[in-house]
């Protein structure tokens, strides 16, 4: 619909292979075999399955053990979407245009929303990945030893490994387009803008875990349970902080950025670092603690109660495995492309900081999993889970 149609729009749909009139409606369909490339139904089918498996995981674990903190922070996530989406979507209709302008543009899926500006896999995936991030961080122990601030920072770390390996692949394989002029989106780690690895890698999930655990999970650790309306006010209350911390968090780098765009990419640096320092150690720390042959004596206070997510341990494997694959195919072209442009025209990500985050994901997961070996309760499966007392 060429009403939606802003002209930084259609030159970046025109780079993906499309045109405003092919964007469809409110809502559009289009077959899986004829998208841009074989890679975005393989991507959207991993997103939507596992983002639809982890909710009705979170609804099975609300029914058998009366924990909705998984049900909060899959609910909270898509607050948080649609409140922070729209405005990037549609500057020009919420006033940000001269601010924001025009981001990126996404490619057309077999299912979108709002003028082909939202893939179905996107609404998925923040909720797939916030419980991809918080489960894992969940699992080895950190909320209940360490609090809520600093588990929060080791949940945006975890993501920011998980999201950056899916973030740096996307331009090359033609999932979406930056605007390369746009000053908000500047400076850019090769193909990716820089306040994306950070704010939307590691902030925007570390101040959703933070809000998610403050208000429901650390209750949960403490045996409380929750009415119906109790649970609505806080997912609703989750989903708006979330949006606002995600304006703070970054504020540092915002306002170093006053300087230009070296000074805010070096306060982006600097609060990643932070975070990445706290997150290792803590980590670290935590599976030394708990991994198998770390003494039954260690196994007390905060550590005695181990919770457990086996949807998360196995989809995160899975994860792992297809962007594996997805980055192999993509490996020809990365290696002859010229001046960070592959021979078909696509920028290219950094396989370096891509193959830090494959570490880093793959040795939490497999923390998770040893982890899980070790433990000496499962968490709603036996005497380990503390009995829930009802709040409001």
């Amino acid at each position: 619909m060429t009403d939606h149609c802003s002209p930084a729009f259609a030159e970046l749909a025109q780079a993906m292979g499309f045109s405003c009139s092919e964007t469809g409606g409110v809502v559009s369909f289009r077959s899986p075999f004829g998208l841009e490339n074989w890679t975005l139904p393989v991507l959207g089918t991993l997103i939507i399955v596992g983002s639809v498996l982890a909710l009705v995981y979170a609804i099975v674990r609300l029914r058998r053990h009366g924990d909705p903190t998984n049900l909060v922070l899959w609910f909270g996530a898509l607050f948080f979407l649609f409140i922070i989406e729209p405005p990037i979507y549609f500057p020009a209709t919420f006033g940000t245009e001269e601010y924001l302008g025009t981001m990126f543009a996404h490619n057309v899926f077999a299912v979108d929303f709002l003028w082909g500006r939202l893939p179905l896999y996107i609404v998925a995936i923040y909720p797939l990945m916030a419980t991809t991030a918080f489960e894992l961080v969940r699992m080895l122990g950190v909320f209940r030893r360490y609090g809520v601030f600093i588990g929060a920072a080791c949940v945006g770390f975890v993501h920011h490994a998980f999201y950056e390996i899916f973030d740096q692949l996307g331009p090359q394989l033609r999932w979406w387009e930056w605007s390369a002029d746009n000053e908000i989106a500047k400076p850019f780690l090769d193909a990716v803008p820089v306040p994306s690895i950070v704010v939307f890698a590691a902030l925007w999930p570390m101040s959703l875990a933070l809000c998610v655990q403050f208000f429901v999970g650390r209750h949960v650790d403490a045996g409380r349970s929750f009415s119906g309306p109790g649970l609505v006010w806080r997912t609703v209350v989750v989903g708006l902080l979330a949006s606002v911390g995600v304006l703070i968090l970054p504020m540092p780098a915002t306002i170093m950025g006053i300087g230009g765009n070296g000074w805010r990419a070096a306060g982006y640096v600097i609060e990643l670092a932070v975070i990445a320092v706290i997150a290792v150690m803590v980590l670290t720390r935590q599976w030394l603690r708990l991994r198998p042959g770390s003494g039954e004596g260690l196994l007390t206070g905060a550590d005695a109660v181990r919770h457990d997510n086996p949807f998360v341990r196995f989809y995160a494997v899975v994860y792992l495995v297809v962007f594996a694959v997805l980055w192999a195919s993509a490996l020809p072209d990365y290696v002859d492309a010229v001046d960070g442009i592959t021979a078909n025209g696509d920028p290219i990500g950094n396989i370096w900081y891509t193959l830090a985050c494959f570490a880093v994901a793959i040795a939490v997961v497999v923390a998770a999993w040893s982890v899980r070996m070790a433990r000496s309760a499962f968490s709603g499966d036996g005497p380990g889970e503390p009995a829930l007392t009802p709040t409001s």
